[in-house]
Order: C-alpha cells, then sequence, then structure tokens
C-alpha cells in the first residue's frame, strides 16, 4: 500500500472493535480490548461471551439475535456510535470476524485476536499447526472429515456439541478406523480445561463439555475405507448401477476439465455422481450440481457424496435442459449422459460463462456424430479413450477391449 493509503487509513475512525476472547475471560485480554470494551456505546455477543466481560461493560450489552443474523442488519444500523462485538479467539478462524468483514470495510474496524482452540489444542498437544489437518464441523456434517482419513495423519476438528466425539468416533469405527485415538480437549484456556483420551473403538466418554475441540491420531485396518489423494477413485467406492465413468476415464476427464479453485461443475447425466464428486474432492472451495433424471440414481448421488466426504454436492432430479432453468452460471460442464438428447448439447454451451470449459463423453455412434459436428463448428480437443483389461480366456488370460470412449473438450470464447 501507498505511503499515502496507509496515513488515510490511519486516520479513518474505527467505529467497530471485535475483540477475540477466550474461556480465561477478562483475566486473558490485554489492556487495549479491555478499554475497548468499556468505551463502547454498545457491545455485541453471544450470551456467554457477554457474561464473562460483564464488569467492564458500561454500555448496552446486546445478545446475537435467533436465529443468527449473517447480514449483520443490528451492528450495522449502529454505525457511527463506538461499537464492540465479542468473539471465540480468533475472529478470522471461522468466527464472527469473517461475516463482519464481508460488510465492513477493513480500515472501519479493529480486530484484537485471541489464541483460536485450535492453537491452543495443538500447543497443549505439542503438534506443529502447519503439519495439522484442521476442519470445522460446527455446524456441518461429520462426514466432511472422510477425505482426511488417511493412516499416520493428525486431524484437529472443531466440533458442534458433547455429542459430536461419540458421533465421530463411531463413524471412525464403521470406516476402518477403530483404533484410532482421540483426545477431547474440552474448555480450552478456561477454569474447567480438561483432557481426555480414548480409541475410536472403545469410545464410553459421558458428559463432554459443548466447547470442545477433538484431536484425531489416525490408524487404519487392512480394510478401511481410504479416500486417495489423486483422481480416479476405484470404481468400488462409489454405489452404482453400472453407470459410472470409469476410473481411467474419469481421470482424464477430470484432467480435461482442469478444476481451479472455487469454480462451479455442472455434472449432466450424472449417473452415480462421480465425476462431480471428485472435482469436488480436488479442493474444499470447489462446488458441483449434478443433475440426474433418473429418481433412484439422484438418490444414490447423494448417498455417495456423503460418503465419499462431499455432502454439500447439490443434486437436482430432473430431465436436461429443463433442469438447467434458474442455476447458477457454470464455471465448467460435463456431459456424460444424456447428452444427445433435443437440445442438452446447445443449452450447456449457452449457459457457460465465457472462458469456461466444457468436456462431454461419448460411447454411442449418436453422441459421437454430435461432438464430430460440434468440433467442426466450435473447434476444441477430440480424443479417443481405448482401454483392455485382462480378463480369463479358458485356463488362461487375454485382454477385454472396453467400449471405447470419444472426448470433445472445449473452451467457450
Amino acid at each position: 500500500m501507498p505511503a499515502k493509503d496507509l496515513r488515510d487509513a490511519k486516520l479513518t475512525p474505527k467505529w467497530l472493535t471485535v475483540v477475540g476472547i477466550g474461556e480465561d475471560g477478562v483475566t486473558g485480554l490485554g489492556d487495549e480490548a479491555k478499554r475497548r470494551i468499556a468505551e463502547a456505546e454498545v457491545v455485541f455477543g453471544g450470551k456467554r461471551h457477554l457474561a464473562l466481560v460483564a464488569s467492564l461493560v458500561k454500555g448496552e450489552a446486546r445478545s446475537w439475535p435467533t436465529p443468527f443474523d449473517a447480514e449483520m442488519r443490528d451492528v450495522l444500523a449502529l454505525k457511527g456510535k463506538t461499537i464492540c462485538v465479542l468473539a471465540s479467539g480468533d475472529p478470522f478462524f471461522h468466527g464472527v470476524g469473517v461475516t463482519l468483514a464481508r460488510k465492513v470495510k477493513p480500515d472501519e474496524m479493529l480486530v484484537l485476536p485471541a489464541p483460536s482452540s485450535l492453537s491452543l489444542a495443538a500447543s497443549r498437544l505439542g503438534w506443529a499447526l502447519q503439519d495439522v489437518e484442521t476442519i470445522s464441523l460446527h455446524g456441518h456434517s461429520i462426514d466432511l472429515i472422510r477425505p482426511l482419513l488417511h493412516p499416520g495423519a493428525r486431524i484437529l476438528a472443531l466440533t458442534s456439541d458433547g455429542d459430536a466425539p461419540a458421533a465421530i468416533a463411531a463413524l471412525l469405527d464403521e470406516l476402518g478406523f477403530g483404533t484410532s485415538r482421540l483426545t477431547i480437549l474440552e474448555a480450552l484456556g478456561g477454569p474447567d480445561e480438561t483432557r481426555r483420551i480414548v480409541r475410536a473403538d472403545a469410545f464410553d466418554l459421558k458428559k463432554i463439555n459443548p466447547l470442545n475441540v477433538l484431536a484425531l491420531e489416525i490408524e487404519s485396518t487392512p480394510d478401511a475405507r481410504i479416500l486417495p489423494l489423486t483422481v480416479g477413485l476405484a470404481d468400488h467406492l462409489f454405489e452404482h448401477d453400472g453407470q459410472i465413468t470409469k476410473r481411467e476415464v474419469r481421470a482424464v476427464t477430470l484432467s480435461a476439465l482442469a478444476p481451479r479453485r472455487g469454480e462451479l461443475l455442472w455434472d449432466i447425466g450424472a449417473g452415480s455422481g462421480s465425476i462431480g464428486i471428485e472435482w469436488m474432492l480436488a479442493h474444499p472451495s470447489m462446488r458441483a450440481i449434478a443433475i440426474e433424471a433418473d429418481e433412484d440414481r439422484a438418490a444414490r448421488i447423494g448417498r455417495n457424496a456423503s460418503h465419499c466426504g462431499v455432502p454439500g454436492l447439490v443434486v437436482i432430479e430432473g430431465s436436461a435442459p429443463k433442469a438447467f432453468a434458474k442455476l447458477e452460471t457454470p464455471d465448467a460442464i460435463f456431459i456424460g449422459g444424456g447428452g444427445s438428447d433435443a437440445g442438452v448439447l446447445d443449452k450447456a454451451i449457452k449457459a457457460l460463462r465465457a472462458g469456461g470449459r466444457l468436456v462431454a463423453n461419448a460411447v454411442t455412434l449418436e453422441m459421437e456424430a454430435l461432438l464430430l459436428d460440434q468440433h467442426t463448428r466450435r473447434g476444441g480437443d477430440l480424443t479417443r479413450i481405448a482401454l483392455s483389461r485382462a480378463a480369463p480366456v479358458g485356463s488362461m488370460q487375454a485382454w477385454r477391449p472396453a467400449m471405447p470412449v470419444m472426448q470433445w473438450s472445449w473452451v467457450k470464447p
């Protein structure tokens, strides 16, 4: 930032202060944080946070509304006054600071963070945070932890309540990670801080504090369900009725789709959902919409998404192109089934954003003819994927070819 901009930023009045607070309450606050709380005309926070700093508050104390207002209307309506918002630990680690930053300019807001609960957990365990997988399961499906379950992994997980550790332990045991060691760190940083250790397959802890962090040291059995880090997951990891893009073709297809951080994919004629699922596994920011006309397959896609740790995959049960109506503009489109149906390919091309990628696979002559025509008119790349697998022929082995796949990939100008 240029020197002039730095001077201007310092002169901008900071009407909003966000104070991170731990379980030790006022004791853990610095002098600046205490002063800001005391000088605030209105102090916002959860009931627990307000109780912790009650001795400092001289203005009005306001609890967050129920349900929580992510638009922060009450806070924004008081711009011009001196306002303080209380947050747990580091406000910018899955905290209210992130929500406020979408509404308030950084130079209007002073943030005074405290250590996050994960920082406290790592310090108690002697774990190097840069080597640890971290995840927030607070208010989210515990299925999100599935892609992180690799032998030798260390995971720190924020949980929703006192019941979550038992549910996570049961999931680990179900998936073949029952010998993993779980450490439940409760009320970190406060006078009631405790630490308890148990194996996932022997979980018997009761009365767990709702404010807990779960530390996992992952160990696996030979039959554990491990989701590899590469594309082209084994077909048996997906529930399917035969309508699935096979692993080798899937790997080539995902390479052509070229996922980029934060992008949205339409998976048209999704079948088992394997393309959309692996797209989302590429990075937590990835999003996908699976469009499938068959009711049973649509339900199966939802189960596969949860079992592969991407429960956020959106399943649209309906026929293309009618199902495209009102969907968010995609960054990439894959057409695996139904591509030769009237209007599907043309409407998909129209829906794709400029610069977006489209990949379509064909196994039928009708779909091949359609893709050849599109290649002639629009360009792009054509690839023929031919695979053979060894199979028994009497008492010996021979190559048995799979149906060849023609793939058209194209970038919209």
